[in-house]
């Protein structure tokens, strides 16, 4: 007997992917768990499952195509079980009851009538059977038309001077001559052309979905962002003291786990930062939890790896955290459990460069906080002028959830926390 695998939606309402590599070919036989595939999808590239043991006799799909959530992607020869179909064939008769190994990745389904859709309407309007309708043909002598290619001319554009309009050679070298009448590249020149000014490439997935996310956000969120410095040369301190230390132990110590632990502890202060507006249910949900997303710039797009309840975990482990997921980031091995849950963000765009942006907010979150880059300028301490390590911060929030007083009170006491960070372990 035949079954046909389709894409599984794997998680957060996945639309469609893009197959990366195959890992199987028609005839290989494959176990239960066996990987398939390797599909990107909206937020991360995975792998794919057999939910049956059997015989590939079907691909659906090359690699570098896209497919939707529901398409076709296996056919397998289940073992020992008799009555072998087509996809043709199956295409054509009711769901059938799948099994156990069904649920390794998904609700599974088979191919229903409306599988497979027409080739093509193409040429059913009338605006194309007007653009399909042949041109009128200039007359014209052997010579004239080799001369004519020769230069790259479209011939139906000169006007010939010889008997019933035939196009001469003279016309050719008249028109070409003619500054006021330029000559008209070939289609295939012009085609050409066009190729070597502009590179095309396919939308990825994650770039799909970071532009789709970045439109919810602005729709559905009232953005309100401010600016604010704060002067951390005690951090700076700390950070030099104890980097040796934490290298020794394999793990690379940055100013992020101190910005992670100050965001959260903040955050406890003020409840609205880490909530969410249900408008359905006509409700807030205010969360006792501190799940921090971290942006991280990929070749392939930005992605926000999560680290859950940071208000728990000491300095070295959230560096352990932080490093870990940039590693799993950038060779994109990130799973959906790690880009889930996200309770407010944090982008390090000073890492590249910068001082202040305007974060988007990652919605429905309520909060972002934007780092810019670490400077060395002159402050006032102690009525005296002197040279102090100056951290720009810039925070977005949903105006409709978090008051202007809120806002600038948070922002206040994260610098609080970072300006001194004893105060990190005191509370």
């Amino acid at each position: 007997m035949r079954y046909i695998f389709k894409f599984p939606d794997i998680g957060e309402g996945l639309e469609e992917g893009t197959i990366n590599q195959w890992y199987v070919k028609k005839g290989q036989e494959v176990e239960v768990g066996d990987p398939l595939c390797n599909m990107e999808t909206d937020k991360v590239a995975t792998d794919i499952p057999s939910p049956k043991a059997g015989v590939i006799v079907a691909l659906f799909g090359k690699e570098g195509e896209t497919i939707n959530v529901g398409d076709p992607l296996v056919e397998i020869e289940l073992e020992g079980e008799a009555g072998a179909e087509t996809a043709e064939e199956q295409t054509k008769v009711e769901p059938i009851d799948e099994g156990e190994g069904a649920g390794v990745v998904g609700t599974l389904e088979v191919a229903g009538n409306d599988a497979y859709l027409p080739a093509s309407d193409e040429g059913n309007s009338e605006t194309e059977i007007k653009q399909t309708k042949p041109e009128r043909k200039s007359l014209a002598t052997p010579v004239a038309r080799a001369y004519a290619k020769e230069l790259g001319i479209d011939i139906n554009q000169v006007k010939g001077s010889g008997p019933a309009g035939r196009v001469m050679k003279k016309d050719i070298l008249e028109f070409s001559q003619n500054k006021t009448s330029p000559a008209v590249s070939s289609p295939a020149k012009q085609q050409e052309v066009q190729k070597q000014l502009v590179d095309v490439e396919p939308l990825s997935q994650i770039r799909k979905t970071i532009a789709k996310n970045m439109i919810e956000s602005k729709h559905n969120a009232a953005h309100m962002t401010i600016f604010d410095e704060t002067e951390i040369s005690e951090l700076v301190a700390l950070r030099a003291r104890f980097k040796d230390r934490f290298a020794e132990r394999g793990t690379k110590l940055s100013y992020m786990p101190f910005i992670l632990k100050a965001v959260a502890l903040a955050l406890k202060k003020f409840r609205s930062l880490n909530a969410q507006m249900d408008i359905a249910n006509n409700q807030m949900l205010y969360k006792n939890y501190y799940n921090i997303g971290i942006a991280v710039d990929t070749e392939y797009g930005l992605v926000v790896p999560v680290i859950r309840d940071v208000d728990k975990l000491s300095i070295f482990e959230l560096a352990e955290k932080v490093n870990e997921l940039a590693v799993k980031a950038r060779d994109r091995g990130l799973t959906m459990e790690d880009m889930s849950d996200g309770t407010f963000t944090i982008t390090n765009y000073g890492a590249i460069g910068g001082m202040f942006g305007v974060p988007i907010i990652n919605y429905p979150q309520t909060g972002i906080l934007g780092i810019g880059r670490l400077l060395k300028k002159p402050v006032v301490k102690n009525d005296e002028i002197v040279v102090g390590s100056v951290l720009p911060l810039s925070l977005s929030v949903d105006h409709r959830i978090v008051d202007g007083g809120d806002t600038a009170r948070f922002v206040n006491q994260v610098m609080e926390y970072l300006s001194d960070p004893a105060t990190l372990i005191m509370e």
